[in-house]
């Protein structure tokens, strides 16, 4: 069973992303051994893989929890875009993410913005995106993906529960998380490459035909406590989610904490 669970017998068919694959028994954060990596001169497509995290990060600094049985992982990028454009690799990861769902293991799988992806409501996979830019050069960016494989979610916190699921939850039998991770890598670097060649209003046609957000009523948390509620109707070509209020008003949110109403 430890060898099913196993996420570091990965094999690598990609061109380049994860030929530079580190794995751990246990870090802290894989984001965080990744910025290090990054700083030292680690190549595009480096990818960091840990069986357990002890103080993994999702957005806003909220905890994640790292069980043994789920996919963590990150992977280092250096596109040479404008640093503005980082934000725009979250939702690249989200549509190779719920591409391979999809594909692999035959799952409805949708993504809610900016970040989650979901099975019915309920989430499957949080990503982290960190970009590092100096002087408006972006140097480097690590994107963090966690997916709950073959995690048991009886396991996690009550308040919790109610809204996670895992992969072996909804298919009622263990998968190799190692195999994932190599179908994962190969969709990652075919949507990353098209980002970089320019192709991201074909992401975006997909991202939003995945979306689980754009048609609903939503109600967004800004970091300074603001409270918006409106009806999302889109997103634009920045990633931004287009919200229309209930006077009747557009409003663009470039970031914040979105929750299905």
């Amino acid at each position: 069973m430890e060898d099913y669970y196993d996420p570091c017998e990965v094999e690598v068919k990609t061109r380049y992303i994860g030929h530079e694959l580190k794995c751990f028994d246990e870090v802290d954060s894989t984001n965080n051994v990744a910025k290090r990596m990054a700083e030292d001169g680690a190549p595009e497509g480096t990818v960091v893989i840990a069986r357990t995290q002890s103080r993994g990060r999702g957005r806003r600094g909220k905890p994640w929890i790292s069980p043994q049985g789920g996919i963590w992982m990150s992977i280092i990028l250096r596109p040479e875009v404008h640093p503005s454009k980082a934000p725009l690799l979250t939702l690249v990861t989200g549509v190779a993410v719920a591409r391979t769902l999809k594909d692999e293991c035959g799952l409805d799988v949708g993504i809610k913005w900016p970040n989650d992806i979901l099975i019915g409501d309920k989430k499957v996979c949080g990503i982290l995106t960190e970009a590092h830019a100096r002087f408006n050069t972006l140097e480097y960016v690590v994107v963090g993906v966690g997916i709950d494989t073959n995690v048991d979610i009886s396991h996690f916190p009550e308040e919790l529960r109610e809204g996670a699921t895992s992969i072996k939850n909804e298919l009622q039998r263990d998968i190799k998380s190692s195999e994932l991770i190599s179908r994962f890598l190969k969709k990652f670097e075919e949507v990353y490459d098209s980002f970089k060649e320019g192709r991201m209003d074909e992401i975006l046609r997909e991202w939003r035909k995945m979306s689980k957000t754009i048609g609903r009523r939503v109600e967004i948390r800004k970091q300074l406590g603001e409270i918006v509620h409106g009806e999302a109707i889109g997103i634009n070509s920045e990633g931004a989610l287009i919200l229309e209020l209930d006077d009747g008003t557009l409003r663009k949110i470039i970031s914040g904490e979105c929750i299905h109403l």
